[in-house]
């Protein structure tokens, strides 16, 4: 048989061997040896294959746009919301568009082949969601892009939220949003949970909340986004991200909440990069690690990943599109450091990741979709710890991204003539 490319001799995560043939846009065969001819082979010896790299949550509209109109002085969550609100009326559909699609360029060189962003709706131009989908259609042949319509300045707090997150579901935004703890009460924020569900219920689609994104213990809004779920059975489809303030609540309370959360199969999405940057920023010392109880959560059963959520934006002043970064980063504050912890990190920004956008097409497996990414990295607590090089990125059947394997060169008398840091125990 004949096949369109095929992976030789890959290194998978789960520690096999094998060679992965790909016929069209789908996994035709995972096989010890593959005796066939196909249109290109690539050698992967000695190199990981994974499932690509996957974003849960994400700002497409503002990213790269650091130091329009001017740079975040303080660093804190709050003046870079008052930053974004200077920046939306500098937008133009283009500039979004471009801006937008320079990143997804940066993702496929990085395989992240998937991303889930959320995109402002308190603008009445609905300038940034209408880009998006234009650039949602044009990356369609190499990247899964799901858009949330997300009311950043509050559903009920902004004049025209609502009204503006209903057009943009009408105009193919997929997931719907929120920003409880951003609404000028309490009362409102769970009000407004409790209208954004009902609105995903009847429109069947999936919810994603930036929900409790503070330090302030008593930001409880997951516990209604728990009660919401189960209500309107929404169960396996609801995603509280960022969750930070329970890094501050009281132990009972959280003793009580990660149950709730877990029965309602609700998944959990922090974003240690920012998290940590953003948050604590009022505290003098001991300082909150400003991340929620992902060990705890785990633990728990329920299902966690890691997102990116900015780059080059008002909120963040760094950032390359790379979830090993993000990976590495939510292992360290997380204190997940022992190998299967840490393994498990690897799968966080791939495969849970994929689960928790319903990405059910995308893994290793046969009949998957042909997407996967071969790193310089022999396992996937290498592939962290070096924040691996990608070597190649496969998309749908299709070779989107590849670099030669580059060792540094040594000029030492008696020592290795090259050395590249990867490293058998």
């Amino acid at each position: 048989m004949n096949f369109d490319l095929i992976v030789k001799t890959a290194t998978l995560a789960d520690g096999r061997i094998a060679d992965i043939a790909i016929q069209g846009d789908r996994i035709a065969a995972i096989e010890p040896k593959i005796e066939a001819e196909a249109g290109r082979v690539i050698d992967a010896t000695g190199n990981l294959v994974s499932a690509p790299f996957v974003d849960p949550h994400f700002h497409m509209d503002a990213t790269l746009s650091y130091g329009i109109p001017r740079i975040n002085a303080s660093g804190t969550l709050l003046e870079g919301i008052s930053l974004w609100g200077e920046l939306k009326p500098l937008l133009t559909h283009e500039a979004v568009k471009q801006r937008a699609l320079a990143y997804c360029d940066w993702a496929v060189s990085m395989g992240l082949l998937a991303i889930r962003t959320h995109v402002d709706t308190c603008d009445d131009r609905l300038l940034a969601v209408e880009a998006l989908l234009e650039v949602k259609k044009e990356v369609a042949p190499y990247i899964d892009l799901q858009l949330v319509a997300f009311p950043q300045d509050g559903l009920y707090r902004a004049p025209n939220a609502r009204e503006n997150t209903i057009r943009a579901l009408d105009l193919g935004a997929d997931i719907v949003g929120g920003i409880p703890h951003f609404e000028r009460t309490m009362e409102d924020g769970r009000r407004s949970l409790t209208e954004l569900c009902e609105i995903a219920a009847q429109r069947g689609l999936m919810v994603d909340i930036h929900c409790d994104e503070t330090d302030d213990p008593l930001s409880r809004h997951i516990e209604q986004l728990a009660y919401e779920t189960q209500r309107l059975g929404l169960q396996g489809r609801v995603a509280g991200s960022h969750l930070t303030s329970m890094h501050s609540m009281d132990n009972y309370y959280v003793s009580k909440l990660i149950p709730l959360i877990a029965e309602a199969q609700v998944s959990a999405i922090p974003n240690p990069l920012i998290n940590i940057m953003l948050q604590g920023r009022h505290d003098s010392y001991p300082k909150r690690r400003g991340m929620t109880r992902v060990p705890e959560m785990l633990k728990a059963g329920i299902r966690v990943g890691w997102g990116q959520d900015c780059v080059l934006d008002p909120w963040y002043s760094l950032g390359t599109a790379d979830m090993l970064d993000v990976a590495f980063m939510g292992l360290h504050v997380a204190q997940m450091s022992s190998p299967a912890d840490m393994a498990r990190c690897f799968d966080m920004v791939t495969n849970v990741n994929a689960a928790i956008m319903g990405l059910d097409h995308l893994g290793i497996e046969v009949g998957k979709t042909a997407s996967m990414v071969m790193l310089d990295a022999g396992n996937p607590i290498e592939a962290i710890r070096l924040r691996a090089e990608r070597l190649c990125v496969i998309a749908r059947g299709k070779v989107v991204a590849e670099r030669p394997k580059r060792d540094m060169a040594l000029n030492i008398a008696g020592r290795p003539s090259s050395i590249n840091r990867r490293h058998k125990a």
